[in-house]
């Protein structure tokens, strides 16, 4: 079994509690011989889940990390394939590696201290065991706090980390560690001082933040908490995950032109738009916690358009107290809240085109809030039936479209309940975390799982074998509507990305608001709305 960190006195060959042979081996380098300890360590289920590959400047303990990270482990039987994710740490701050670390590994994390968390509550498929490998953390621009939050990481029990200290450098500490000395007798001295840090863009330039290296312009917002630079650190802190992640300055500045507040410098606004020109949306309006004017309407669990009559511009906004708010689509201004006794968080809710509402809550019971206008009979009996259905077994998505009301639940099932029968299919592995329902001349059900599916169905036939769209990440979050150009699909995921998506073809656009998506909605024009805990973004598609 490995043993915890050694004293100094044993540093001077890899110390890795691996089997005799390995230990015995015949390297004649301490690169070879590391090489053969870390492969160990890899190889060993019970080792700790930190490593730490030490040595002076020029042991070779950067190549040795960049070898592994190249070649590609298949799993023993019954597992999936390792898969090794090389990290630099070089000139990284800590806010900065946690939003690399969490784009790579397929969550969302506002902060350093939300990685951990985010990690081990997900539900993304992993197929193997996931390692990080980082280097240079003797080079980062924050290394005791980079330390800290990879100590924090190797204490959440989902993934492994490889990490390269140079001697003298304070390291991460965890209650097991294995650590790899590629030094052996040698007496390094004290460490040379980290390289200095490229020099910063204009913080208060639109141009040249979004021009440049986005981890160095997080490190530069991170550490000046004096100045807002006309809120364009605000607007950054806000969507930072994604502005990392974001695929050139147009993505850039779309990302953060959405996450502008109220408050924000009025010059901004034009000159974001303008660089943001090229990318495949344009936006139409953003509110976020703490606008004024115009005020935000409150942070999304849920969202939903009204069905058509004389409210089929409003928009159906829940809030994880169980409030449903109606908001104007036109500039998300508040016109009430909808009458209902549900207690407790709404987790689903389905218009319906007589104007009720049917909503779906925390333990997946049915609750039907009337409108005004008398409803058929026959969809009364519906909805009792399914009602009934539910409170013995519970629903975990919820649809509903002309006659039929559709339900997800935790095995990979959805049944659509309808006037003419009920209909079934099981299109996912693991737990319906989304449905929607599209009335057109085919009638489809959509539907989205924790196994990273977004699936069509219609009822009465067999689904769609290939998915319409695929991640690792569960699906959090669906809607589709008909549309001028034909039935759009919006799908959220639990890494933070957002497609819009045409149902029989077509251009596919993507779109990240940068904290994790809650809800999502398509409108009648087919714009595309992104609701989150603390902002809600209404965005039209551009481009052919």
């Amino acid at each position: 079994m490995p043993s915890a960190t050694p004293p100094p006195a044993d540093r001077r060959r890899p110390s890795t509690g691996l089997p005799a042979p390995l230990e015995r081996g015949t390297a004649r380098t301490g690169t070879e011989r590391g090489a053969a300890a870390l492969l160990g360590w890899l190889t060993d289920p019970d080792a700790p889940r930190l490593c730490l590959v030490t040595g002076g400047p020029g042991s070779g303990k950067t190549a040795l990390l960049g070898r592994l990270a190249a070649h590609a482990t298949r799993g023993r039987r019954g597992r999936g394939r390792t898969e090794r994710i090389l990290v630099p740490l070089a000139g990284q701050g800590a806010l900065g590696l946690a939003w690399t670390l969490a784009n790579r590994l397929g969550v969302v994390a506002r902060a350093p201290a939300d990685l951990g968390h985010a990690l081990a509550t997900s539900e993304a498929r992993r197929t193997g065991r996931t390692v990080l490998l980082l280097t240079d953390l003797h080079a980062a621009a924050e290394p005791d706090a980079v330390a800290e939050l990879l100590a924090g990481l190797a204490e959440t029990g989902r993934i492994r980390l490889v990490v390269e200290t140079r001697t003298g450098t304070r390291a991460p500490r965890a209650a097991r560690t294995t650590v790899v000395d590629l030094e052996g007798d040698a007496d390094p001295g004290p460490p040379p001082p980290a390289p200095p840090l490229p020099g910063l863009p204009d913080l208060s330039d639109p141009a040249a933040v979004c021009a440049a290296d986005p981890l160095l312009v997080t490190t530069g917002y991170a550490t000046d908490p004096a100045d807002d630079h006309g809120g364009l650190r605000d607007a950054w802190l806000r969507a930072g995950q994604a502005l990392c992640a974001a695929d050139g300055p147009a993505g850039r500045a779309l990302a953060l032109l959405t996450a502008l507040g109220d408050a924000a410098d009025p010059r901004l606004r034009p000159a974001l738009a303008g660089q943001a020109a090229p990318a495949p949306w344009r936006m139409r309006w953003a509110r976020h916690r703490g606008d004024v004017s115009p005020p935000w309407p409150g942070p999304v669990g849920v969202l939903g358009a009204t069905a058509g009559g004389p409210s089929a511009d409003l928009l159906l906004v829940g809030d994880r107290t169980g409030t449903v708010r109606l908001l104007r689509e036109a500039d998300a201004a508040v016109e009430g809240r909808l009458a209902h006794r549900v207690q407790g968080r709404i987790t689903a809710l389905a218009p319906t085109a007589d104007g009720t509402v049917l909503l779906l809550d925390e333990r997946g019971r049915l609750h039907t809030v009337r409108g005004t206008a008398p409803r058929p009979p026959y969809l009364e009996r519906l909805t009792d039936a399914v009602s009934t259905t539910l409170s013995r077994h519970p629903g975990t998505a919820l649809a509903a479209i002309a006659g039929s009301v559709v339900v997800g639940d935790r095995l990979g099932s959805v049944h659509a309940f309808g006037v003419t029968g009920l209909h079934q299919a099981a299109p996912h592995s693991g737990r319906v975390t989304a449905v929607t329902a599209v009335e057109s001349e085919t009638p489809f059900v959509c539907s989205g799982g924790a196994d990273g599916t977004v699936r069509l169905w219609t009822p009465g036939r067999a689904p769609v074998p290939e998915p319409l769209a695929e991640r690792r990440a569960p699906v959090v979050a669906l809607h589709a509507a008909p549309a001028p150009g034909g039935p759009l699909v919006a799908a959220a995921w639990a890494d933070g990305r957002v497609e819009l998506i045409p149902a029989e073809g077509g251009r596919r656009r993507a779109f990240r608001p940068g904290p994790a998506v809650r809800a999502v909605a398509v409108t009648a024009t087919g714009a595309l709305l992104v609701g989150t805990d603390e902002s809600l973004i209404c965005l039209e598609p551009y481009g052919n």
